[in-house]
């Protein structure tokens, strides 16, 4: 019995949603722009007082293990449309600046070369540098999926070493330190 799955979805007003019974394809569009998922056809796609609610077709294995997921996809797709997402990255580390310039974000991050990250167009790139405080990457977007893979692989060009504390971190977030060598007495 999927939690998830069970759990009707709220249609705020401007969003307006398709799904093609033939060949899957449930499309959104709001006021940010439109997305669109695969769905399997044999899911029970319906509105209920204003809201979408999924039905399985059996109580499969396959089908109750999809029931959750294309509710959360579908999910979503209607706040990203709605509202959207944003990621908000920090630089910790000494001598360590970004820039962004178009859909091109400038990292450096203490190698020998700047690092240059081509974005897709659907994300928005904003990089800010206040006196005093590191610098923070901002990530935009409609789709959460393309938002986290774009933000890992961002992050993954300098992971944050729990020693020092130094790399790309997300705003607030909590690195566990380790102590290091001790002196010997």
């Amino acid at each position: 019995m999927s939690r998830i799955g069970k759990k009707p979805i709220n249609v705020p007003e401007g969003v307006s949603y398709t799904f093609d019974t033939t060949t899957g394809k449930f499309s959104v569009k709001g006021p940010k722009g439109e997305l669109f998922e695969i769905i399997d056809t044999s899911f029970d796609i319906s509105e209920e007082d204003g809201q979408i609610v999924l039905k399985r077709p059996t109580e499969q294995k396959r089908h109750k293990s999809l029931h959750g997921l294309y509710r959360s996809l579908i999910n979503n797709m209607i706040i990203g449309v709605n509202e959207g997402y944003k990621s908000q990255l920090e630089l910790q580390g000494v001598g360590y600046k970004a820039s962004a310039e178009g859909n091109v974000l400038e990292l450096s991050l203490g190698y020998s070369h700047n690092i240059h990250v081509a974005l897709p167009a659907e994300i928005k790139v904003g990089a800010e540098t206040l006196k005093g405080k590191n610098p923070i990457v901002t990530l935009e977007g409609i789709d959460k999926q393309l938002l986290g893979q774009v933000t890992a692989k961002i992050r993954s060009l300098r992971k944050t070493e729990p020693y020092k504390g130094k790399g790309i971190r997300f705003v607030g977030e909590i690195v566990r330190r380790k102590a290091g060598k001790q002196v010997a007495k």
